[in-house]
């Protein structure tokens, strides 16, 4: 019994001992007794904590671990503009996860996901957005690559936030391998780059927030005569037949493997390609869910999506096994992260023997550490 319940019982027992305005009856002490239990029961429920708040189904059911004041003091103040995605150092002794907020800068999340630190970055991109975030490895280097949707360019830095390249929009003479390409930017149509991989020597840009929605490509040389070229290959194309796109958004290559992913918003799928855009396939998700992203992480999927089919609900993540939803979360509905009305980009992590997913909310921006449960 707690010790403040006790004291309040024998208060009450020596002030009715003092008093000599009645007598010791049964009835009197069993109202004393119902005294004490009303105490004890409102001391009882006064220590239970509420329910946790866990969403997600199975084995992959999470809750909230970190909100957004785990982030530095100059990242919680430019938070609500958030629109990008992350990226993790998956070498081995890393784990690092990085991305970027406008008017902060480059962030990384320690591996141990306990600390999050700004790094210096490059006034070119620091004030603006860097929609999301991509980290590989070419020639003995490793580098970070973000796409600048709002000034129509391709940054690539080091692990420290040194600029070392930009990749402008192409050009009105730039040959892309592709006609619709080509007339595109001889039009002065804008380059609006959403996202951006990496494999043997090539960048894959989609472009899905303009007319075009090709998935572009770029020639790359790492190491100290660093550069990045177009290249005569682009692939996709706004439409609804195969291997064509709503809203090319996320590209993503799976570990281990020559695949490119494309999200495809507005049409509820993942199409997937060859390295030289021949259309392999279609992942379908549930319809309305318009997906951002995807992140791999063993044999789990995971998919950002900005809407759900149920709008009033918040966006949900999807957590996909062999292709297949076997978990849905719910981080407005059910964990109470009231700005994660739309979800931007998650990714998840394995840290000692948990699961984690980090998320990011888009309109107003928001960040979160989602914890695996027992």
């Amino acid at each position: 019994m707690p010790d403040g319940c006790i004291w309040r019982i024998w208060l009450a027992r020596k002030r009715y001992r003092m008093s000599g305005a009645m007598k010791r009856s049964p009835i009197t002490l069993l109202f004393l007794g119902l005294v004490g239990l009303t105490l004890v029961t409102a001391t009882i429920r006064a220590h239970q904590a509420a329910p946790e708040k866990v969403s997600g189904q199975g084995k992959l059911r999470f809750r909230v671990k970190y909100r957004s004041e785990h982030l530095p003091a100059e990242a919680q103040k430019v938070l609500k503009q958030a629109h990008g995605g992350f990226t993790v150092d998956r070498r081995g002794g890393k784990g690092e996860t990085y991305f970027a907020l406008p008017g902060a800068g480059i962030l990384q999340i320690s591996a141990d996901l306990g600390s999050v630190k700004l790094l210096p970055t490059d006034a070119a991109m620091k004030d603006t957005n860097m929609h999301n975030a991509m980290l590989w490895s070419a020639n003995k280097e490793t580098y970070l690559t973000f796409p600048g949707n709002a000034v129509n360019k391709v940054f690539t830095t080091t692990l420290d936030g040194k600029l070392v390249n930009t990749l402008s929009a192409p050009t009105a003479d730039t040959d892309l391998g592709n006609q619709t390409a080509n007339d595109y930017f001889k039009a002065k149509g804008p380059f609006i780059p959403t996202d951006v991989e990496y494999l043997n020597g090539m960048f894959y840009i989609p472009t899905g927030y303009s007319k075009l929605d090709y998935v572009l490509t770029a020639k790359v040389t790492a190491g100290a005569n660093f550069s990045a070229t177009w290249n005569k290959l682009a692939f996709g194309g706004r439409g609804t037949g195969v291997g064509q796109l709503g809203t090319g958004h996320g590209v993503t290559i799976p570990q281990g493997k020559k695949r490119i992913d494309i999200s495809d918003r507005p049409n509820s799928e993942i199409d997937r390609f060859t390295p030289d855009g021949k259309y392999l396939e279609t992942v379908a998700l549930p319809k309305g869910s318009f997906p951002c992203d995807t992140f791999y992480d063993g044999k789990y999927m995971v998919v950002g999506a900005l809407h759900g089919p149920d709008r009033t609900k918040g966006a949900p993540i999807y957590i996909l096994e062999n292709d297949k939803v076997v978990s849905t979360i719910m981080a407005k509905e059910e964990l109470g992260l009231a700005n994660f009305q739309h979800i931007h980009n998650a990714i998840m992590r394995k840290v000692g023997k948990k699961l984690y997913v980090i998320a990011q909310a888009w309109n107003p921006g928001d960040f979160a550490i989602l914890e695996q449960v027992d």
